[in-house]
């Protein structure tokens, strides 16, 4: 790559990153962050605010030397280039901390990364692609790195950006308005762009992209129509158990090889998350159905068919991306009955938590009996029921069951 034009491109790239309004502050500890020696690594779906938060963690930092590699004027840039970029950045100025924004763009960037952390620079970087990024820092950068997965808009993010203070929203006006945020971000999720410009389109865009450019053309598939079909297929069933075999005969693939294998591909865009019936023996997990959830509530409801009980798939799909958000180890409980998530800490359950829209008489029974089952196989004494707006405590069989509203769980009420 020609040097006068990598040079135009850092100083421009650069400016324009200063120049950028640093947004909502994302819920992530800052200190923690800057202060390891480790390399930073931020992953998450595109558009969800990586380079924002870059922008945030630059705020705290003296000096800093950046390159945001989706830019088409760095196609041809490759992994010989990374030295004159480094002379040049020495040329223009001193620092010690190195931001890298996509930088799954660059084949063998990881060696650069080795290099320039063993000389001691500080390295922030992000990236859209989680298998790309497991895979090379698992072979060149162990032990060398911390990771941060970066999600749109938690709830307590979307509040922040609406102006509204979750710690005095007991007043019925107040309480009012919490409702309503919450309704909406239920129904429409937390991309930030979206949240901002309300652009129904833009969501659509970011999906197609995804499916074309990081997917699509990436790994050079075949049976596009039928892989477009899978992930309508997976938008429009989240949360729902999925079988590889049944999938492969529905849509008509080649083989069940090619049904896992596109399901891998989408997640490794973080569009959407496979989870794992809980069992002890590992090889059974892998075999058991697994149920999907979606990366956001706002994009899924662009590209899917809706149907009338979406209302309570919504919510339980906000409810395992706050789990994720948590770094929980998360799994799905089923024998006779069925409970929606259960929590693993520290090789045991510890958690058991079943999500519904509304208990009614109708459905009552199997939510809670559900709930306890899972309880009682776990030894857990206490459990939670999370709805859309009801309240209650009760005690089953010698167990504590929480019904709590999702707001309320949402902002951390979670235990009393």
């Amino acid at each position: 790559m020609q040097n006068n034009l990598l040079e135009r491109v850092a100083i421009d790239q650069l400016e324009n990153f200063k120049s950028k309004d640093p947004g909502v502050e994302r819920d992530v500890d800052f200190e923690r962050a800057l202060k390891s020696k480790q390399i930073l690594i931020i992953t998450g779906i595109r558009r969800c605010g990586k380079s924002t938060l870059l922008r945030q963690l630059s705020e705290k930092l003296h000096s800093f030397y950046y390159l945001n590699f989706d830019d088409e004027r760095l196609l041809k840039f490759t992994i010989d280039d990374f030295d004159n970029l480094l002379i040049l950045w020495k040329k223009l100025y001193k620092s010690k901390t190195i931001i890298l924004d996509e930088i799954q763009n660059v084949k063998n960037w990881e060696r650069f990364v080795r290099r320039v952390y063993d000389e001691g620079y500080k390295i922030i970087l992000t990236g859209s692609n989680a298998k790309l990024l497991s895979g090379e820092l698992s072979t060149h950068l162990t032990g060398r790195h911390i990771k941060l997965e970066l999600y749109p808009f938690s709830f307590k993010e979307y509040l922040n950006y609406k102006k509204f203070d979750a710690a005095i929203w007991k007043s019925s006006d107040q309480l009012a308005k919490l409702l309503k945020l919450t309704d909406e971000y239920v129904e429409y999720g937390g991309f930030p762009e979206y949240v901002i410009f309300q652009d129904e389109d833009y969501l659509k865009r970011i999906y197609e992209d995804i499916l074309y450019k990081d997917l699509i053309v990436r790994f050079k598939i075949r049976e596009v129509k039928s892989f477009r079909e899978l992930a309508n297929f997976l938008f429009t069933n989240f949360t729902s158990e999925i079988s590889y075999n049944a999938l492969q005969r529905a849509l008509n693939f080649k083989s069940v090889a090619s049904v896992k294998n596109y399901i891998s591909y989408l997640q490794e865009s973080y569009l959407v998350y496979e989870l794992f019936k809980y069992d002890y023996s590992l090889k059974k997990q892998l075999i058991y159905n697994k149920k999907i959830y979606s990366v956001d509530n706002g994009l899924r409801n662009q590209v899917a068919f809706r149907f009338s009980g979406d209302s309570g798939k919504l919510l339980e799909n906000v409810v395992f991306l706050q789990l994720k958000r948590d770094c929980s180890e998360v799994y799905y409980y089923k024998n006779k009955k069925e409970c929606d998530f259960l929590i693993k800490e520290k090789n045991k359950i510890t958690k058991a938590i079943q999500v519904t829209d509304v208990l009614t008489e109708a459905n009552k029974e199997r939510e809670l009996n559900g709930l306890l089952s899972a309880m009682e196989s776990f030894n857990l004494k206490k459990g939670s029921v999370i709805t859309r707006n009801q309240e209650e405590k009760l005690r089953l069989q010698g167990k504590e069951i929480r019904i709590i509203p999702i707001y309320k769980w949402l902002i951390g009420e979670q235990e009393e």
